[in-house]
């Protein structure tokens, strides 16, 4: 069986809400989540990381891109870097990037799906909808009290 994760996480990777601020957007989530709402399979994961993680899309990963010289990067490159860092996450962000040798970070890579690094995480299990409206990661965001990006996996 798969299941698909729509995550939200905050914009800056090393930035993680408190307590009150992570419950006001789970109960958004709990309200905007049909999956969750009306007793389906949907479930919430809410998880403070000690470490910036990778958020990945999973299976729905179809392309990465090199912000600098555009070219796509070989997908293998990748699979290494997270095997290299499943366990203790990514204390730097930077990297060079195979393709042209230039210098950027792992958040900006041009993810086709999108991916990202966190240290905070709303993972919605089968959440029974596609990804959210701008205005709901609007409130989403003021409710966090950060910027917030989404990540759907398809695992």
């Amino acid at each position: 069986m798969s299941d698909d994760v729509l995550s939200i996480i905050p914009s800056d990777p090393r930035w993680q809400p408190d307590r009150v601020a992570a419950d006001r957007a789970v109960a958004l989530v709990e309200h905007l989540a049909p999956g969750v709402a009306d007793g389906g399979d949907g479930e919430i994961d809410v998880t403070w990381y000690d470490a910036v993680t990778v958020v990945d899309c999973g299976a729905n990963l179809e392309r990465i891109g090199c912000p600098l010289c555009r070219a796509a990067i070989d997908t293998e490159w990748w699979g290494d870097l997270l095997e290299a860092h499943c366990e203790g996450g990514f204390a730097v962000l930077s990297v060079e990037v195979p393709c042209c040798g230039g210098s950027t970070t792992l958040n900006l890579l041009d993810y086709d799906w999108p991916c990202g690094f966190a240290r905070f995480e709303i993972a919605i299990w089968n959440p029974g909808r596609s990804w959210f409206s701008e205005d709901e990661l609007a409130v989403m965001a003021d409710r966090l009290g950060h910027p917030v990006r989404q990540i759907m996996a398809h695992i």
